[in-house]
């Protein structure tokens, strides 16, 4: 069987900060990072079959934008799925505060024209995945960096100088190696939006 391939993109609210950017075929991983939406989307070839983006992709339900002069802003800030991944313990913003805004916007943005493109597109959150799969977060590198190595992941993996960003786009191609493999879990309420997380206890094989 051919090896699958998906990207994963650890996206930056900015396009003045790096986005994390992981082109996976099977275990093998490219990185790189990127700043504008466009040199996002070219990372994406016509092989790519999922791509998996660290940033939230949908509006909570009732919500017709971001802005807090609008009235929609008294409703909710969290969606179902936001809920249901902080119940397992795993900590995660309301994306209506701050820097989440921004995130959550250019997320949509991007996500509608990765589809209009002809990609599927998920969410995910790489902390929560980590979470699940007992490596370190991010504040720890070093130890990510062995934890990935461990579950498999070869090709810029070793390289010495590469970026958390990466790392942790790394960790959202395995996620959509996962969903691909029917080892996902997928949180929320698909007309809202779902965050899709590895499945607890199940494992991708090389």
């Amino acid at each position: 069987m051919k090896p699958i391939i998906v990207l994963g993109i650890d996206l930056a609210a900015s396009t003045k900060r790096p986005t994390g950017i992981c082109r996976m075929k099977g275990f093998r991983a490219s990185t790189r990072v990127a700043f504008s939406d466009e040199e996002i989307l070219a990372t994406a070839a016509p092989d790519v079959q999922l791509v998996a983006i660290d940033a939230p992709l949908s509006l909570p339900r009732g919500r017709c934008c971001l802005r807090s002069d609008c009235e929609c802003f008294k409703k909710a800030h969290f969606r179902k799925c936001d809920i249901e991944v902080r119940s397992m313990g795993i900590r995660i913003f309301p994306l209506t505060i701050g820097p989440m805004r921004a995130l959550t916007e250019r997320g949509i943005r991007l996500k509608a024209e990765f589809e209009k493109r002809g990609f599927a597109v998920i969410e995910t959150y790489p902390g929560g995945a980590q979470d699940i799969w007992g490596m370190p977060r991010h504040k720890d590198p070093a130890g990510l960096k062995r934890s990935l190595k461990k579950f498999g992941v070869t090709g810029d993996i070793a390289e010495p100088s590469i970026s958390l960003d990466e790392l942790d786009a790394i960790t959202c191609a395995l996620v959509a190696q996962c969903h691909i493999h029917g080892k996902s879990l997928a949180t929320g309420d698909p007309d809202e939006g779902q965050l899709i997380l590895p499945r607890p206890g199940k494992k991708l094989k090389r």
